[in-house]
């Protein structure tokens, strides 16, 4: 039997033409990502003119509710009325922020989006953050670039991992050409959406990402969203105040995130169809909106205000409990829309709260550090949150504070909140999401380290009779009996595998004198070096419990068996639940008596 390894030993697996098919796919939905942002943007920008101005445009500005007056209260409630009814007879695949849409997608249906929810999301969260939604137009971007990756993908001879990794292509992708923050674009992906850490997908995402970038530059422009005039640096001995602010940042966070499925509920408990929420939502926010204009719509403005040290403390303590409320409304209602920039000012708000207390009173330093903490508490994606201030604001010398915010948040809300923003609404569902990720236990093991030796094993014949097998195998202990057995050919060389449930049928059969050669399955073979999860791929695609080990020079040296892929997994499992001292400290010489 030839040496066959299960598969090409490396660091990694990656297929190098099909990451440079993927990567060339990763061009053309990177173009296309952020022509679709850019094209959001503007229907923003345009909804905004006509329902609060009265007037055409295509920028993005703040809403103005006191230019019609009290009746501008209206506005956002009409709109939340035309999302109710787009998701009730269009598709209600378009409720909600985006982003656990798209893990859903990614998880639950192979990746596959429905064909209408590349134009529908757009529209209504147009809608929604036009008529003065306090959301971002990231989290539409995101589930649109998804969509269109995913309907790009579903044109194409593809598996379901490679559809994942078109779609979130497109998300990244999105979100880079809002933003202009591509390195934070490919995190959110290798953190919330890709579930695996490897070359095969992130460079493809990261190929999207930059490729929307650049589009960016001549669509959308060249300037950070939130570009600080005064980037500061801050001393080391000021990053306890980091982790202070990241820990208020992640109780913030854990509040909001229950707030919202509470208020949730709350919906679920209305005798009315759930159409009619968005507009119930919409009331909540004409109102609060009224009072704070600043917690409307978009607010790119306003988080730069901050950012920049332009608004004055009681505007800023407005700001948060006006925007926290309505965007919990809202939210909860199942509109349309994100929830990054709303993470974003209301971090920025806390931030900016806190640094009156904090010496020195830097207010644009700890705006920059709460908006980080914040969403990267929220989002359970720290490192995702520290590049996306650093790359939305350029405060590049801000890097180690904002990453101390940021683990901050993120540790309070793992210890206390079991799951996020995120993943609580597929939970809800009756999907729980894993979040961590790491290398599999059985690729850290080689076969020949927990093989059964060719010697330890029984080994049939294959010109053996089955009643004559089966009869020797009755002599056996029940102990020492396997589920297949090896067989051998007259030549001594393996022959392959036979059941010991194949040996008794024959054996009960009208064939019983008949060899057992004849229903021996022959053996896939593969290597001792070979990880223990290679060789179990190969048992599971060719539907076998055993697979033979065969060494450098062609000999057969064992046998893995499904019982040593159980053993090989407890082994890995010790490593996390089996703890030990090494070392005692009176076994050491400095401390043993002398003689």
């Amino acid at each position: 039997m030839p040496n066959v390894s299960a598969v090409k030993l490396g660091d990694f697996t990656t297929d190098p033409r099909r990451l440079l098919l993927m990567s060339g796919f990763a061009v053309l939905i990177g173009c296309a990502a952020a022509a679709v942002a850019k094209v959001l943007l503007v229907l923003i920008g345009f909804i905004t003119h006509l329902a609060y101005f009265g007037t055409p445009g295509d920028r993005l500005v703040q809403p103005d509710p006191h230019h019609w007056g009290p009746v501008s209260i209206l506005i956002p409630v009409a709109g939340g009325l035309l999302v109710g009814l787009i998701a009730r007879y269009g598709t209600d695949k378009i409720r909600g922020h985006g982003i656990p849409e798209a893990i859903q997608a990614i998880l639950d249906r192979d990746s596959i989006i429905q064909a209408r929810v590349a134009y529908l999301k757009p529209i209504a969260s147009a809608i929604t953050i036009g008529s003065g939604g306090p959301f971002g137009a990231e989290g539409p971007i995101i589930m649109t670039g998804g969509a269109f990756g995913s309907l790009f993908a579903q044109f194409l001879r593809l598996s379901s991992i490679e559809r994942r990794i078109l779609l979130v292509c497109g998300a990244a992708a999105g979100m880079s050409a809002t933003f202009g923050a591509p390195i934070a674009s490919v995190l959110i992906a290798v953190e919330l959406l890709l579930f695996e850490w490897k070359p095969r997908s992130f460079i493809p995402v990261a190929v999207a990402a930059f490729v929307a970038e650049v589009v960016r530059w001549s669509l959308i422009g060249t300037s950070p969203p939130f570009l600080v005039a005064h980037p500061h640096a801050i001393d080391p001995s000021a990053f306890g105040w980091a982790a202070i602010v990241g820990i208020a940042g992640g109780v913030v966070s854990a509040i909001m995130t229950k707030l919202v499925y509470f208020t949730e509920d709350a919906y679920e408990r209305l005798p009315v169809h759930w159409m009619w929420w968005p507009a119930i939502g919409g009331a909540i926010v004409g109102i609060g909106g009224w009072f704070v204009p600043q917690a409307l719509g978009v607010g790119y403005g306003t988080i730069n205000g901050m950012l920049n040290g332009q608004l004055a403390l009681g505007v800023v303590a407005g700001i948060i409990v006006v925007k926290i409320v309505i965007w919990i409304a809202a939210l909860s209602s199942g509109t349309s829309g994100g929830v990054l920039a709303p993470l974003l000012m209301i971090g920025g708000a806390m931030g900016t709260l806190l640094a009156a207390g904090i010496p020195g009173h830097e207010s644009s330093v700890w705006a920059i550090v709460g908006m980080a903490a914040i969403m990267g508490g929220t989002m359970r994606a720290p490192f995702m949150a520290t590049m996306f201030a650093l790359e939305t604001t350029h405060a590049w010398g801000l890097l180690p504070p904002i990453f101390i915010g940021c683990v901050a948040a993120t540790a309070f809300t793992v210890i206390f909140v079991p799951r996020s923003i995120l993943t609580e609404k597929l939970a809800r569902r009756g999907m729980h999401v894993a979040r961590e990720y790491s290398v599999h236990p059985l690729e850290l093991i080689a076969v020949g380290q927990v093989m059964t030796p060719r010697e330890d094993l029984i080994v049939l014949r294959g010109e053996w009779s089955a009643a004559e097998a089966a009869e020797r195998l009755r002599e056996l202990d029940p102990d020492v009996q396997h589920l297949e057995y090896p067989v051998m050919d007259e030549g001594g060389e393996l022959q392959g595998f036979v059941s010991h449930a194949a040996i008794l049928q024959r054996a009960r059969s009208a064939n019983a004198d008949g060899p057992i050669g004849e229903v021996t399955r022959h053996a896939l073979p593969v290597h001792p070096d070979d990880r223990v999860r290679a060789a179990a791929s190969v048992m599971a695609t060719g539907g076998r419990r055993s697979v033979a080990v065969m060494d450098d020079a062609g000999t057969w040296a064992g046998v893995l068996t499904t019982e040593d892929l159980l053993k090989a997994w407890k082994r890995g499992l010790s490593t996390e639940t089996r703890r030990v001292r090494v070392r005692s400290l009176r076994r050491l010489a400095l401390f043993s008596p002398r003689p």
